[in-house]
């Protein structure tokens, strides 16, 4: 077999947790889902106050892949130009509806999001990690004219892996789901198709936020051998960062994302299919598809 190559008997699994540097409880549940749970890799916010410090035990954990959260909503930008773009806003990012406002109107232009994506690298680069992935907060780096400018990135810095969202309709859906699967799927359209088939296939969209073991074991189920996937969650501990925002606790329920992540339960899951855990390590392109380094 060639050493890279996808064993047609099992499905390939990247259990990814965003959201690394939101706050202390965050922090510790991605943590302990890496040491504990199922977590094989994490996507880490840039702007984090005292990055190096935050991130200095996710480089305790061999196995743990990071890379960058592409960010353009969340805290404060780290370029100088968006820095004094958003100075009228507090110094903060905009909402999601303002950006796209901005992003439409021109206000914020491509190449001042190439900028602070630059430094967001830089600073994750120089606080000690190894950038293996690429992905954003609210899934912003999908939005038309942007995609682009995370290719161009990543190709420059070497980074062989973007997310690419997926639609997930095959589970039940609430109205949040629904709106969340049809914006994404409109997104998706923009991405090129080589891109598509250089990334792991997308899971948890429809319960973002709100994992659950009900979830896991219908969504477990469906993977197809030889396949890789990436679950997204959101695992952590809910503390004073999270609910001093009412908008953030309505959407994640990150205790229940954590402990179902740790639980007995996925364990059985993945042996019952046939799945292997794995980390963007294990990957690679080849003839422009994802492949899977044999051990």
């Amino acid at each position: 077999m060639s050493s890279f190559a996808r064993d047609k008997r099992c499905a390939y699994l990247i259990v990814n947790a965003d959201d690394f540097g939101y706050g202390p409880g965050v922090n510790r549940g991605i943590i302990d889902a890496a040491t504990h749970g199922a977590v094989t890799a994490t996507g880490v916010f840039a702007n984090a106050g005292e990055l190096e410090k935050q991130i200095e035990p996710l480089l305790d954990i061999e196995h743990l892949d990071t890379g960058v959260h592409l960010n353009l909503t969340h805290g404060s930008p780290l370029a100088e130009e968006m820095c004094a773009l958003t100075r009228s806003e507090g110094g903060r990012f905009p909402g999601k509806l303002a950006l796209l406002k901005a992003l439409i109107s021109g206000r914020i232009t491509p190449e001042l999001v190439e900028r602070e994506w630059r430094t967001q690298i830089d600073q994750c680069i120089s606080s000690g990690m190894e950038v293996r992935f690429l992905n954003s907060h609210e899934h912003v780096h999908m939005l038309p004219g942007v995609f682009t400018v995370a290719e161009r990135l990543a190709a420059e810095y070497g980074i062989p892996h973007i997310r690419v969202a997926s639609s997930e309709w095959h589970c039940r859906q609430t109205a949040g789901s629904i709106s969340r699967n049809v914006i994404i799927g409109g997104m998706k359209r923009f991405v090129p198709s080589r891109l598509r088939a250089r990334a792991p296939a997308m899971l948890g969209l429809t319960r973002s936020g709100k994992l659950n073991l009900r979830y896991l074991t219908k969504v477990l189920s469906t993977l197809r051998s030889g396949e890789v996937y990436e679950l997204m969650c959101h695992p952590g501990y809910t503390d004073e960062a999270v609910e001093s925002n009412p908008r953030l606790a309505r959407y994640h329920d990150w205790d229940n994302e954590r402990q179902a992540l740790c639980s007995e339960e996925v364990k059985r899951l993945c042996d019952e299919n046939n799945i292997r855990l794995i980390g963007y390590r294990h990957l690679a392109i080849v003839d422009g598809r994802i492949a899977v380094r044999q051990a």
